[in-house]
Parts: structure tokens; C-alpha cells; sequence
């Protein structure tokens, strides 16, 4: 089918239009709320004097949030869920929600505002590839994850029913951890999305793309006879081999629609190189991913100078910032590495592809378990 992508961008900012304001200027916006009396959160409240300048006059533009140096995870696990909140929506409902513990404690954040931007911009990109309503399986992280309740907005926006399965991501980490194995816990999610599956008739199957893999290998017969038409994984990508095997042997007559990002940073697009490739793609890698600005914005650096980008077409880390009213987080080294891509057709920005786990000086992040993601 023919992919509805023309004025995709067009689309995006009149639906969420702060997408379309400039990313400097929304910088300054986001300094303004954060550390403004009147809307900061407890949390940057509380550090605006030891910052060692004033980002209400010094950060006039993105590239001078280099000022914040790199972020620390770990004062956004120590600090109470409270305080992340802005004083801004002190008369806002707020959620929170928490990260899946990859590489430890897991960290803390509220949504006021944040999941209805992603909503609105995921229901975009499934619109424009006819795939948009329908009821839901959702085989998602459930409880204070963020991805199990984006899927709930999701299918709220079309008065859509959502079908979830009882889901724990860290019971299998914890199992990883003790030396055990994720294969029973993984059959327990199988089993489940197996039943719904057969007693309902969703239109979209919402996962990780480990465990899509993994239900392929047991369906009885092809998913597109259950009803799905498009199956929505995020999480770890699957290598190019996998995701090949997965696309000819398992989802004739699904479209398959990746993301690539986390509860920090939210999700970045994918860009399918049928439709035009993004400069840089590597061979093989299929798509690029491309997060929206400037709510975030990933940068793709040097493993030894986290301040140097590296160019298009070449691996580094990845580095995020978060500018959202929500959240704010300057320059977090993330735990992944990819290769830096120019803008695709679809998405006018850079994006990222063949994302695979970091390894510092050649060896693998011990501290990173990633289970069923």
C-alpha cells in the first residue's frame, strides 16, 4: 500500500503545534518555565544557584545547554517524584511514571502534559499509515510504565478497547541478575497474548521487538489471520538478520512499525528506506529513527568527547536532551551507540540507526539487562 507521508511534518504541527516552534526559541521557552519562580519544579529550583551561571540569560540557544555539562541519572533517582513536578501544573492531575531499570534503580518522572504529545503525534504517523483504530493488544510493560499507558491514550483517542496482558519487565531482570533465565517468564507473556489473541479481534498488536519475535515462533498460524494489521514494537531493535527473518516468515500482510527510544526521551519515528533513504544509512540497517524536536533531541557523539558530534554515516553514543514542561534533561549519555543519519523524506531532521547496546574500551555494559526489551 502507498504510505500517506506527503505533508506528514505539515500535519504533525498543526496537531501539536509547538513542534513546529524553533528549537532555540524553545529553549529559551523551557529555561524560562524551569527555572522561573513561578513554574520551576523543586527539583531545578533547588539547583539554580550551584549551576555556576544563569540560565535564564546565559542559555540563549540549544547549543548553549552545554553550560549543564553531562547529566547524572542518579540525582533523577534520588529525587522524590514531588518535586519533579513544575509549580506550574501545581494544579494539574499528574502521573508518575517509572523507567524499566536496564542499567539499575529504575527513575521516577510525572506526565501532566507529555503522554497526550505522544499520542497525538503516534496516531499521526498510524493515520498516515492507514493503520489508525481498531481495538488493541497491548503485550506492553503494565504498572507505573509508561508504555502500557501511552497505549491506553492511544486507543482512547478512537474510543478504542485495549486487551492487556499481565506484564513485569523487571521480574525477568531480576531473575537475569540472580543467574537465571527469562525463558519461563517469557512463555507466561506468550500464553497470555496467545489466549487474547484467539478470543479477540485487535487491529494492532503493541510489544517489544524481542518478544514479537519470540510470539512469532509460536503462533499456530500467520498474524494477519488474527485480525492485526500493524504490530508497534519499541525497546531494543532487532538485528537486521532478525528483523528480515521476522518481515518474510512471520508478517505477511502486517506492516511492522518500530520505534527507537525510552520513558526519558520518548519516541523516535521510524523511517522506512522504501520511501527514500536518509543520508548515512548503513547497509542492512533497513530504517533510520528520528525523534521529534524540540521536545527532544538526540545526538549521536563521540565516545570520547561527549561535546563532538560525529558525522553523518559514522558510530558514536548517543546523547539526549529532554525539553519538555514535563521533564527537563540536559545531555544524558544514553546507554546505546548508533550511527548518526542525515534527515529521511518523511522526518527533516537527523536521526539514528542500527542502535545497538554501548561497549565502553571493548567490553560490555555489565550493568545492562535488558530481559524482555
Amino acid at each position: 500500500m502507498t504510505t500517506a507521508f506527503g505533508t506528514l511534518t505539515d500535519t504533525l504541527h498543526a496537531r501539536v503545534p509547538e513542534l513546529a516552534v524553533d528549537l532555540d526559541t524553545w529553549t529559551r521557552r523551557m529555561m524560562r518555565w524551569h527555572f522561573g519562580p513561578e513554574t520551576a519544579s523543586p527539583f531545578w529550583a533547588a539547583r539554580r544557584e550551584s549551576l555556576g551561571f544563569d540560565p535564564l540569560k546565559d542559555v540563549d540557544s540549544f547549543a548553549a545547554l552545554e553550560l549543564f555539562g553531562l547529566f547524572d541519572k542518579a540525582e533523577l533517582r534520588a529525587a522524590h517524584a514531588r518535586d519533579l513536578l513544575p509549580r506550574g501544573y501545581h494544579d494539574r492531575p499528574f502521573r508518575v511514571f517509572e523507567t524499566g531499570g536496564t542499567t539499575g534503580t529504575p527513575c521516577r518522572i510525572v506526565n501532566v502534559t507529555r503522554l497526550a504529545y505522544d499520542v497525538e503525534v503516534y496516531r499521526t504517523v498510524l493515520e498516515a499509515r492507514g493503520v489508525a483504530g481498531g481495538d488493541v493488544l497491548a503485550m506492553t510493560p503494565s504498572g507505573p510504565h509508561a508504555y502500557g499507558h501511552f497505549v491506553e491514550g492511544l486507543a482512547d483517542s478512537w474510543r478504542g478497547a485495549v486487551h492487556s496482558i499481565d506484564f513485569d519487565p523487571r521480574w525477568v531482570k531480576a531473575a537475569l541478575r540472580a543467574g537465571g533465565e527469562a525463558d519461563a517468564y517469557t512463555a507466561h507473556l506468550i500464553d497470555q497474548t496467545l489466549t487474547l489473541l484467539a478470543a479477540e479481534r485487535c487491529s494492532l498488536l503493541f510489544t517489544t521487538s524481542r518478544l514479537l519475535m519470540e510470539l512469532a515462533m509460536r503462533l499456530p498460524r500467520p498474524l494477519h489471520t488474527y485480525g492485526i494489521r500493524a504490530a508497534c514494537t519499541g525497546g531494543t531493535s532487532c538485528t537486521a538478520a532478525e528483523a528480515q527473518f521476522l518481515r518474510e516468515e512471520h508478517l505477511t500482510g502486517v506492516q511492522w512499525i518500530d520505534t527507537y527510544g525510552n520513558t526519558l526521551v520518548g519516541h523516535a519515528l521510524q523511517a522506512d528506506a522504501a520511501a527514500g533513504v536518509a543520508p548515512g544509512l548503513p547497509a542492512g540497517a533497513g530504517h533510520s529513527y528520528h525523534l521529534p524536536p524540540p521536545f527532544a533531541v538526540l545526538a549521536v557523539v563521540d565516545p570520547a568527547d561527549p561535546w563532538r558530534e560525529v558525522a553523518v554515516g559514522e558510530r558514536g553514543r548517543v546523547r539526549a536532551t529532554t525539553l519538555l514542561e514535563d521533564l527537563f534533561l540536559p545531555n544524558l549519555l544514553e546507554r546505546d551507540s548508533a550511527v548518526r543519519t542525515g534527515p529521511h523524506p518523511w522526518f527533516p531532521w537527523d536521526g539514528v540507526a542500527a542502535v545497538r547496546p554501548f561497549q565502553e574500551d571493548g567490553g560490555g555494559a555489565a550493568d545492562a539487562v535488558e530481559g524482555v526489551y
